[in-house]
C-alpha cells in the first residue's frame, strides 16, 4: 500500500522526529540539525507552486495550518521556504474560450488577496533586489510566474501588461500546443517549434525582464528558444529525460546541456512521474484503464459515482510512490553534466496531486532534501547554489539583460503586434 508521510510543523525535534531515514545515532541528528539550520538561513526559492489554482477550486485560509494541500504559512516556514513562486496555470481550453488573459487576471487576484489579508505573513516581490532586502523578515514572499502564455492573446502589449501585474517568467504552452509554440504534450504541432508571434514573444520577454520558462513546450520550441533568447532560461518545473527515456515532457541531457551553455538553471519537479520511470508507466496505465470505465458508464470526472470508483481502483491497485533519493538522483545527475550553478527546484506543490515523493510531501520538508545532499558530499555553499541562488543570479541576469535592451532598442514587434492564425490543417 502507499506509504504514509506525517508532515512535522514547527520545531527542529518535530521536524527531525518525522524524518524519512531510519538512522538515529548522534551524527545523524548532527546532519540533520545542520541540514534544518541551511534551509533556514538560505533564501530558498521554489520556482512552482500550485496555490492559486488551488484557491481558486476552493478558498482556504493558508495563512494557517490547512489540512489539505502541500503548501501553508507554518509549513512554509517549518520547511525554511522564503520565496515561492506562485503559480498562474491557465488551462489550455481558456484559449479556445477566449478568456485566457481575465482567468489568468483572476488567478492573480488570489495571490494579491493573500497579501493584502495577511500583510504579515505574506508579501510579493518582483525583483531580485526586493528578495535580498526582504527575505528576512519572516514573512514568505510570493513571486509570480503564469503557466501557459495563452493569456497573451496574441497581443504583445499583453507582455507589458502581466509585467506590471508582477509575472517575472512565463512557460510558453502548457498541455496543448498555442499561439505561441508547440507543447510536449500535444501531438499536433502546427509551429514546428515557435510560431513567428512567439518568436516576438521571446524577444519581448527580454526586453521586459520576464524569464522564459520552457518547461512544457516541445524539444523544437526548446531549440529555437535557445537561438533566439539574448538572456538566461529556466525550466521551471521540469526533469530529467535520462530516467523517464520515454517522455518529452522532462529535458534530455542534451536540452540540459544547451541551457546550461546559456545561463540557465532547471528548477527540478519532485512529482513522483517525473523522476521514477516506473511509477509514470504505471499511472499512465492506471489512468487509461480509469478513464475508459469512465467512458463505458457515461460518467463525468466529478461524478460521484466516478469518485468512488477511481478510490476503490487506487485502494486497489496501489502504486508505490518516488523516494526523495530519486529526486536528489536527478539533481545529481544534473550537476554531473554541467555542473552544480544550473540546478535548482521547481517542486510542483499543489500542482501534482497525491504523487509526491516519500520524504518531500509538502513545503515542510525541504530540509529533508538537504540533508540527502550533506549525506552526498555537497558543501554547503552548493547547497544554497541549489535551493536558491542559482535561479536569483539567472534572475537578476534576465533583469540586467532588459535594462541593456531598454536602453539600445524601442519595444520589439511595433509593426506587427498580433499573432497569425495557425495553419489549421495541421490542428
Amino acid at each position: 500500500m502507499r506509504p504514509v508521510y506525517i508532515a512535522c510543523l514547527g520545531s527542529l525535534w518535530l521536524w527531525t522526529a518525522c524524518a524519512p531515514s531510519v538512522e538515529k545515532g548522534p551524527m545523524d541528528r548532527d546532519l540533520r540539525a545542520r541540514a534544518y539550520e541551511i534551509a533556514q538561513k538560505a533564501i530558498l526559492v521554489d520556482t512552482h507552486i500550485d496555490v492559486p489554482y488551488r484557491l481558486h477550486e476552493k478558498w482556504e485560509d493558508v495563512s494557517q495550518r490547512t489540512e489539505a494541500g502541500d503548501f501553508d504559512y507554518p509549513r512554509a516556514k517549518a520547511g525554511g521556504l522564503k520565496v515561492a513562486f506562485m503559480s498562474i496555470y491557465v488551462p489550455a481550453d481558456h484559449e479556445d474560450k477566449g478568456d485566457a488573459k481575465a482567468f489568468a487576471e483572476q488567478m492573480i487576484g488570489y495571490v494579491e488577496r493573500l497579501a493584502r489579508e495577511h500583510p504579515d505573513k505574506f508579501a510579493i516581490v518582483t525583483s531580485v533586489a526586493e528578495v535580498r532586502r526582504r527575505f528576512a523578515e519572516g514573512r514568505i514572499l510570493l513571486a509570480m510566474g503564469m503557466e501557459n502564455g495563452a493569456p497573451l492573446e496574441g497581443k504583445l502589449e499583453n507582455l507589458k501588461y502581466f509585467y506590471d501585474r508582477g509575472i517575472r517568467y512565463i512557460t510558453l504552452a502548457h498541455s496543448k500546443s498555442n499561439h505561441i509554440c508547440d507543447s510536449s504534450y500535444d501531438t499536433n504541432r502546427p509551429w514546428r517549434g515557435l510560431s513567428p508571434f512567439g518568436r516576438q514573444v521571446v524577444a519581448e520577454m527580454n526586453r521586459l525582464g520576464v524569464m522564459v520558462d520552457v518547461s512544457h513546450i516541445s524539444d523544437e520550441a526548446f531549440y529555437q528558444v535557445l537561438e533566439i533568447t539574448k538572456a538566461p532560461v529556466i525550466a521551471s518545473h521540469s526533469s530529467c529525460r535520462a530516467f523517464t527515456p520515454s517522455w518529452e515532457r522532462n529535458l534530455s541531457d542534451d536540452m540540459i546541456r544547451r541551457l546550461a551553455e546559456n545561463g540557465g538553471v532547471v528548477q527540478v519537479n519532485f512529482g513522483s512521474a517525473f523522476v521514477n520511470d516506473e511509477y509514470r508507466r504505471r499511472s499512465e496505465a492506471a489512468r487509461r484503464e480509469i478513464q475508459a470505465y469512465l467512458q463505458a458508464h457515461q460518467l463525468s470526472f466529478n461524478d460521484p459515482a466516478a469518485q468512488e470508483y477511481i478510490r476503490r481502483y487506487q485502494r486497489e491497485h496501489p502504486i508505490p510512490y518516488a523516494d526523495i533519493s530519486d529526486v536528489v538522483r536527478c539533481i545529481d545527475h544534473i550537476v554531473q553534466l554541467v555542473g552544480v550553478d544550473h540546478v535548482g527546484l521547481g517542486s510542483d506543490f499543489d500542482g501534482v496531486g497525491d504523487s509526491l515523493p516519500t520524504g518531500l510531501k509538502d513545503v515542510s520538508m525541504y530540509p529533508n532534501l538537504v540533508y540527502e545532499l550533506l549525506k552526498r558530499g555537497y558543501s554547503e555553499g552548493d547547497i544554497r547554489k541549489i535551493l536558491g541562488e542559482n535561479l536569483l543570479r539567472v534572475w537578476e541576469r534576465v533583469e540586467q539583460v532588459a535594462r541593456d535592451l531598454q536602453r539600445a532598442t524601442a519595444p520589439v514587434g511595433a509593426g506587427s503586434r498580433h499573432a497569425p492564425t495557425p495553419n489549421r490543417d495541421a490542428l
